[in-house]
């Protein structure tokens, strides 16, 4: 009999003969959610502590360095020193040595077309066809070592601006190197550094069940490359239902356009009675604050604390939670972690909610690489089996041709 432990706070034992879920005729057609599908080592949700990595909660690690902690999701185990260094040094090799012209067709693409999360998928397909080594570690470690100079040039060859595009410099590190690659310097580098580790930190993973994890995961089941199954999931990432929130959140906090709490009480009194969204609040799994949203006003307060968006963003945190709590059907009316994030990314210069996607999708390439090597390494090497979920017939009797 197999034991194994549930990664969650819960704290008991479970045999694989136990039963873990019921399925009723209700759970149909509920896009999955809460039907339990597979085991994920790096990360998991508590409803009340929030996003854990590898068992630490996320706030414990967001001052650390980027890269040791995209080390403790491949690893399980944070870094000593000679570890974090030789890490970092394979990372800085990986970025270097990107094949010449493995994103030359981003240069093909007319300035402004499309989102920039098309321009993201694009690119992480370019560098698939320009070098897939087949091995997944590999591809793994080459895609996330390469990701700033991608991001970089979506940025400036999106804009028109691909004469201001410097040359790389991966022993920077990662979010250095994008930062340098913009053009970037002086305190405005500086304050772009803390904001972008701090996000790409708290957005590197969530759980195995979300949207473009789960379809990185199910696209790689079936052997496509590292490449192919990241840009699916950026694409499933690119939904307004998914990635897209934290550009809408901060469209939403533009449209309110003042701090004062009884002009946002109005406001979002009439856009619940109108059956719109309220963004930036409510979570599929959580039901309390997220400790993200938290951890992102404590810094916004740390960086930008008269930014105008940054005001309304601490209003709405306090005025919305009582409204919403008076909708029953409501089941966690408090802030997730898309109500700070992009006012943040707005004050430290990004002024286009559009690009904010993109970096949530690099955040997340490093989280859904490490799910999918764990995939490919499960069952004894064997790896996770193609996914393939029944789907039940409905309203097709049977029938015959005269």
């Amino acid at each position: 009999m197999t034991e194994w432990q549930l990664p969650t706070a819960l704290g008991f034992v479970m045999s694989e003969e136990d039963s873990l879920f019921t399925i009723s005729e209700k759970h149909l057609d509920s896009g999955l959610r809460g039907i339990p599908v597979g085991t994920c080592l790096t990360s998991y949700v508590d409803p009340v502590e929030g996003v854990h990595y590898v068992g630490y909660p996320v706030g414990d690690l967001s001052n650390l360095e980027e890269e040791d902690v995209i080390y403790l999701l491949f690893h399980k185990k944070l870094p000593n020193d000679e570890e974090s260094a030789a890490f970092r040094k394979e990372l800085a090799h990986r970025g270097e040595e990107i094949p010449t012209g493995a994103l030359r067709v981003l240069e093909t693409l007319t300035p402004g077309s499309g989102h920039p999360m098309d321009w993201l998928s694009i690119g992480i397909m370019a560098m698939g066809a320009a070098e897939t080594t087949g091995d997944a570690r590999s591809d793994s470690m080459n895609l996330i070592a390469r990701m700033p100079e991608l991001m970089a040039r979506i940025f400036l060859l999106r804009g028109g601006e691909k004469e201001k595009l410097r040359p790389r410099k991966t022993e920077l590190g990662l979010v250095e190197n994008f930062v340098h690659m913009l053009g970037i310097d002086g305190g405005e580098a500086e304050r772009m550094k803390r904001v972008l580790r701090f996000f790409f930190i708290l957005h590197m993973d969530h759980g195995g069940g979300n949207l473009s994890t789960f379809s990185g995961k199910a696209v790689a089941s079936g052997r496509a490359s590292v490449y192919a199954s990241l840009a699916s999931a950026m694409n499933a990432l690119s939904g307004p239902l998914h990635g897209r929130a934290n550009q809408a959140c901060l469209e939403f906090v533009q449209r309110i356009g003042t701090s004062d709490h009884s002009e946002i009480e109005d406001f979002v009194r009439s856009e619940l009675a109108a059956k719109r969204p309220i963004y930036g609040f409510g979570h599929g799994v959580l039901r309390a604050e997220d400790p993200r949203a938290r951890l992102l006003i404590e810094l916004g307060s740390e960086i930008c604390p008269d930014d105008e968006h940054f005001q309304v963003v601490k209003a709405l945190r306090e005025v919305v939670p009582p409204i919403l709590k008076e909708h029953p059907k409501i089941k966690n009316p408090y802030p997730n972690v898309d109500l700070a994030s992009g006012s943040l990314l707005h004050a430290i210069g990004f002024r286009k909610p559009h690009y904010y996607t993109t970096f949530f999708g690099w955040a997340r390439v490093a989280g859904i690489c490490a799910q999918i090597l764990d995939e490919r390494n499960s069952r004894d090497g064997r790896g996770v089996p193609i996914y393939r979920p029944k789907y039940i017939a409905k309203d097709q009797p049977s029938r015959r041709l005269d």
